[in-house]
């Protein structure tokens, strides 16, 4: 593994092996992907052996702009358009009809294509680069926690990857929100932008973020264990203090859990956004 400062000369080098047919992991905005040419079945293939990923989990095709989304998915309805419109480039997936050339292993044999537009400046430079559209998960073991710095993609995946583009922490920390829109708008995963502000630009969401368990997922995030944690969590409103213990550590939004092995305020000020991208 090569973990590369992502300069101009990393993001060639990078490039150049996308269009050899290697992974290649690098930052967006939420989390680090671990990225192949989304229209190269076998490069994609690699995606799921490094993480282990079972295949009828479909993946999230990033592109640069709408030129490149024309060759991913077709048919693109109104209130799609209007989304992309307004969020884009930004951590929305859109779950759109796919073209026949994007393989069916990106979309677990589905219809539908998952397709974002990424705003962090070294995902962009790397789409320019290479040209083509990137289809890419979370750069981590299937079913943990998504990394958010190039560190976490090397302690998690270690040589498994040909290249980590280092572009710092990713400033969102958590994962994109998805929607659907066969037959009406429905809302798939929870995410970065928050429901509220997309129903607001198109009206009521169908809610279908209900984990699955034993069934094809429609997006990516939605079987019953995802992004889970080694470390058993457990979400409390209060801290009732017979239950500190030195053995459990406290993550939370004001300081004063004494009795924990250790302690991390999430946000001092009660952001949900610096909270999620701290933890």
């Amino acid at each position: 593994m090569s973990v590369l400062r992502a300069d101009t000369a990393a993001i060639a080098s990078a490039a150049a092996a996308l269009g050899a047919g290697a992974c290649v992991a690098f930052p967006t905005e939420t989390v680090y992907g671990l990225g192949a040419v989304a229209f190269d079945a076998r490069a994609v293939a690699k995606i799921f052996e490094i993480k282990a990923r079972p295949t009828f989990d479909p993946l999230i095709v990033h592109v640069l702009d709408m030129e490149m989304l024309a060759r991913v998915a077709r048919d693109v309805p109104p209130l799609a358009q209007r989304l992309a419109e307004c969020f884009w480039p930004g951590a929305l997936t859109l779950v759109l009809t796919k073209r026949a050339e994007i393989p069916g292993i990106v979309t677990a044999g589905l219809a539908s294509v998952a397709v974002r537009m990424p705003a962090h400046p070294v995902a962009r430079a790397l789409l320019a680069a290479v040209g083509l559209p990137i289809a890419a998960p979370s750069a981590n073991p299937f079913g943990r926690l998504s990394p958010t710095s190039a560190e976490h993609v090397r302690a998690q995946l270690g040589e498994r990857v040909e290249i980590v583009l280092d572009g710092g922490a990713t400033p969102l920390g958590i994962e994109s929100t998805i929607v659907a829109f066969d037959p009406v708008p429905t809302l798939l995963r929870h995410g970065a932008i928050a429901r509220e502000a997309i129903e607001a630009e198109i009206g009521p969401l169908l809610d279908a973020t209900a984990p699955v368990d034993g069934s094809t997922p429609q997006a990516p995030g939605q079987l019953l264990q995802h992004y889970a944690p080694r470390t058993p969590i457990r979400v409390i409103e209060q801290l009732p203090p017979h239950e500190r213990r030195a053995d459990a550590a406290y993550l939370g939004f004001r300081e004063g859990a004494e009795g924990y092995a250790a302690q991390r305020v999430l946000s001092p000020a009660g952001s949900d956004a610096e909270a999620a991208a701290h933890l």
